[in-house]
């Protein structure tokens, strides 16, 4: 039979110990954040949720409980790599949930459990700087203290990034999203200016690099190997181009060699050099060569312009008298820039410094895009949102999309007001931002390197 001095139970006793514990989380636990989810879209029949957003954070005194570091998950090998889901657990007081987030969460759209902490919610963990999932909250533990629980038991795990729209306006929270799960990557072209190069002329160059035999089944480009100049002379150099569309007499196509085009003509040549293709896998690839006097000379970018969505025109200035004259492609990068300039052909018969002209881009770029904002395609009309952009190199990051980009399309900021043309884009991001397999491999490099040598000795 219980004491009948005390009560075992009654509200005052249980108030103590609530304030007992509030005081004791207060003095040994640290400030987290905790993000409810709001459901905005969610199948009918299975109940899965496909949109969700999270647009509130309420700061919130929690004891860590596995205080000695993250917990482990025996879960860990997967068909994505190495993964540790670092689990953490904290103990959160279970009045302060229900007087104050409770209470600010009344009215809010879409949050379906407002009444204890759920499963789907977040908590941002400062002294990481890492978002985790709750997975699952105990609320019987300690099991009944004077007929009460006064606390919540959280077991999170690292959070992993879907599709969900994070926008609580803490920044220290929202930047969490902006590095770890970006859906696709458009590479955009810059501002638009025109480039500009110059060339010189050489007497005895190779002008012209004829293929006589394609040959077949090449896996990499082979290396194009002229024969050297005489003694004073400079040699040329080239690089080779592929084709894979010509069927073989088997029916199927492979890499073939395209053409040689002409990095450098060199000089001094009194006859044709010889051509040989050298590696590259594939056999049965021959070429010519011939050599003139007068030729274009190494066509050198002097300024790579910007804002290419293709590749520019270049125009040589024609040779004098009638002959030969030089013709060459430009090549640029990821962000509109031309590169290089290659020689097709040299020409022939040049007197004077022949004048490189480049077309001027076709579009060009304006602005700043904003984190957050949506962005629109002017052919495609696809929409989405911005995580991240970074001017220099023409990348912007963007998620929840809606639709499919195109080629070509002039990428749109809502707020911002910024255009840029889109000239390539990736559909998927193929590497897991959460797998520890390269931080696993670069501390086992600090022990065993294999690639180095064998440690153990060789047989």
């Amino acid at each position: 039979m219980l004491n009948p001095f005390f009560l075992q139970g009654s509200n005052t006793e249980q108030s103590l110990i609530q304030d007992l514990i509030n005081e004791q989380i207060r003095m040994y636990g640290v400030e987290i954040y905790y993000i409810p989810r709001q459901y905005i879209t969610k199948k009918t029949i299975i109940r899965e949720v496909i949109e969700s957003s999270f647009k509130r954070a309420y700061p919130l005194e929690a004891y860590v409980v596995n205080y000695d570091g993250y917990g482990d998950n025996t879960t860990i090998l997967s068909k994505f790599g190495i993964q540790a889901l670092n689990e953490l657990k904290l103990s959160i007081s279970r009045e302060r949930f229900e007087n104050y987030i409770q209470l600010l969460s009344v009215g809010v759209n879409n949050i379906e459990l407002i009444s204890r902490p759920k499963e789907g919610d977040l908590i941002y963990f400062p002294l990481g700087d890492r978002l985790f999932e709750i997975k699952f909250v105990e609320h019987e533990q300690p099991f009944y203290q004077l007929q009460g629980n006064y606390t919540y038991d959280l077991k999170c795990e690292l959070y992993r990034y879907e599709d969900e729209e994070l926008d609580t306006g803490i920044a220290d929270i929202d930047d969490n999203t902006l590095t770890d799960g970006y859906i696709q990557t458009l590479k955009l072209v810059g501002v638009g200016t025109t480039a500009s190069a110059i060339a010189g002329i050489l007497n005895g160059g190779v002008r012209l690099i004829t293929i006589t035999n394609r040959g077949y089944e090449y896996t990499s480009l082979p290396q194009v190997a002229i024969s050297s100049a005489p003694s004073g002379g400079l040699t040329a150099v080239g690089i080779a181009t592929f084709i894979d569309t010509i069927v073989d007499c088997n029916g199927m196509t492979s890499n073939k060699i395209q053409g040689v085009e002409i990095i450098n003509p060199g000089y001094g040549y009194t006859v044709a050099p010889g051509i040989v293709f050298v590696g590259g896998g594939g056999v049965g690839a021959a070429a010519t060569a011939a050599i003139s006097n007068g030729t274009v000379g190494i066509i050198t970018v002097t300024n790579g312009g910007g804002g290419y969505a293709t590749s520019p025109i270049v125009t040589i200035s024609a040779a004098p008298g009638g002959a030969i004259n030089a013709n060459a492609r430009a090549y640029i990068n990821t962000v509109g820039v031309v590169t290089a300039i290659r020689i097709i052909n040299a020409g022939a018969g040049y007197t004077t410094t022949p004048i490189i002209t480049i077309s001027s881009p076709t579009s060009s770029g304006v602005g700043t895009y904003i984190d957050g904002e949506v962005v629109t395609g002017s052919i495609s009309g696809t929409t989405a949102l911005v995580k991240s952009w970074d001017a220099p190199t023409g990348e912007l990051n963007i998620y929840k999309i809606n639709g499919n980009f195109v080629n070509g399309d002039v990428i749109t900021g809502s707020g911002s007001s910024a255009t840029y043309k889109l000239r390539t884009y990736s559909t998927d991001n193929l590497v897991d931002l959460y797998a520890e397999n390269g931080v696993i491999e670069s501390e086992a490099d600090q022990i065993l390197d294999f690639s180095e040598s064998n440690p153990f000795g060789n047989p």
